[in-house]
């Protein structure tokens, strides 16, 4: 059988996120079902990460196997005349049979925005957390920095996980304003279960002064999450690439 992988654009707003579910619509089960319409083959789409309801992406990665004799690099052009406006397939292309969209990753990149301003904005409203207070930029990017670097990260993971060990590496970090709108991107070789949004969670404690910027380390030392601070909803964040 041949492998093809997919790069896929996601507003998660109207998914129970990217993995199947019983009675509940998610990205993975809306793609197989266009596959199915195109090939007539049940095909098992592995994703690179398993986005939580309501989480957008702008490049996750996922493979799937096949005997149809459709060119790798044409799936997207078909798949995106079945699949909903809200699921575009950027890029396919056929890849070798040993391609695992999830064990072959070595890291992700993720992006975080926040919407800080007194009202919220109509259009941001499934697309980026709103904060009304205003919020201490240079502490926050402050606090951000230390999330870089290799750290036993149990304090910014939620319960419900079962990874065998909290340790991370961060390579990249960049908290950025450009009006009301606060970027944060990470890049890491993993990420645990909410990490990325119980550290924007922080980050915008820190920002409205309930939490100091140089107490980052220390609540990373203390391998405690109910030290860390709220957990960041799900609307604001964004899968932006998978590597390989």
């Amino acid at each position: 059988m041949r492998n093809v992988k997919l790069i896929i654009e996601y507003d998660g707003t109207n998914y129970h996120g990217w993995q199947k579910q019983k009675n509940a619509k998610t990205v993975q089960d809306t793609i197989e079902s266009a596959i199915k319409g195109l090939t007539g083959e049940k095909a098992e789409l592995t994703g690179a990460s398993r986005t939580d309801f309501g989480v957008h992406a702008l490049g996750q990665v996922a493979n799937f196997k096949t005997d149809s004799n459709i060119p790798g690099d044409r799936f997207s052009y078909a798949l995106n005349r079945i699949l909903p406006d809200d699921i575009v397939i950027i890029e396919s292309q056929e890849v070798s049979p040993d391609f695992h969209a999830r064990f072959k990753s070595k890291g992700k990149k993720y992006r975080y925005l926040i919407y800080n301003s007194r009202f919220p904005s109509a259009i941001l409203r499934n697309r980026a957390f709103h904060v009304s207070y205003k919020l201490d930029f240079e502490s926050m990017k402050k606090a951000a920095s230390y999330f870089l670097g290799t750290h036993d990260f149990s304090s910014f993971r939620a319960s419900g996980s079962s990874v065998k060990t909290s340790v991370r590496t961060m390579t990249d970090v960049l908290l950025e304003r450009d009006d009301k709108i606060i970027k944060f991107e990470i890049s890491g070789d993993g990420f645990l279960y909410n990490m990325v949004r119980i550290m924007v969670g922080t980050l915008v404690d820190v920002g409205m002064g309930r939490i100091n910027a140089d107490d980052i380390p220390k609540i990373i030392e203390s391998k405690n999450r109910k030290s860390a601070g709220r957990t960041a909803p799900a609307e604001g964040l964004y899968l932006v690439e998978v590597y390989y």
